[in-house]
């Protein structure tokens, strides 16, 4: 948890999203089932599992990426990989990776994000979304609000992880002089923890285990004591 001294100046905290706000594992338990009954019963699309697992993997690869129009790359990625039309990797990705999930994202947060939300937004502390992949409608599904969301994908960054190329925008849009005012937090020191180094703000890593032990409440206190 970070220092008293340095809550008591913060005036923006930047939130990954996926293992951050939510427990990816079981998010991926539930995925797996619904994927296997979907496919069970259509056998003739089975192979549509391997553009998600491709699609994942071409960008876990290009992990520091930049370049032009990285949101359709993306797809070309995976196309190039397995040989398939674009548009049929975009329509199964669209589906089984950047929709169907957001059901099950509420049952999935962990515990206390929201009222950490809503004590920022009270202090008058910023809450900003930076997540390598378009957050939008997990928000929406999760029921939470910020004042910025940005994604890796976006016009304005077109950069992966680690690249510190979204945190300075998000910084730079609110205008913050101060970097140490800023706090990331995420659950990968190879990805958020190097992003929040290379742009010179704190950063807080998350797990599975210390967001299950009351981290989000824990944290809350803290920036209550101070505020």
């Amino acid at each position: 948890m970070p220092e008293k001294i340095f809550l008591k100046h913060l005036k923006l905290v930047i939130f990954d999203v996926d293992g951050t706000l939510y427990d990816q594992k079981k998010l991926r338990n539930k995925m797996m089932v619904a994927l296997l009954w979907y496919y069970f019963l259509r056998p003739w699309k089975f192979k549509e599992l391997l553009i998600i697992y491709h699609f994942r993997k071409e960008r876990e690869m290009k992990a520091g990426f930049e370049g032009p129009d990285l949101y359709n790359a993306q797809f070309d990625w995976c196309a190039e990989k397995l040989k398939y039309p674009v548009n049929t990797v975009k329509n199964v990705v669209n589906k089984w990776i950047f929709a169907f999930p957001n059901r099950y994202l509420k049952s999935c947060m962990y515990p206390d994000v929201k009222e950490l939300f809503e004590l920022l937004k009270e202090n008058d502390i910023l809450r900003a979304i930076y997540s390598d992949y378009d957050s939008d409608e997990k928000m929406k599904w999760m029921g939470l609000e910020a004042d910025l969301l940005i994604s890796s994908t976006d016009a304005e960054i077109n950069a992966l992880k680690p690249q510190p190329k979204a945190l300075n925008y998000i910084i730079d849009k609110f205008k913050i002089e101060e970097k140490n005012s800023c706090l990331f937090i995420g659950d990968r020191p190879e990805l958020d923890g190097i992003c929040a180094k290379q742009a010179g703000i704190k950063f807080l890593l998350i797990d599975k285990e210390t967001a299950k032990n009351n981290f989000y409440k824990k944290l809350s206190k803290a920036i209550l004591d101070v505020n």
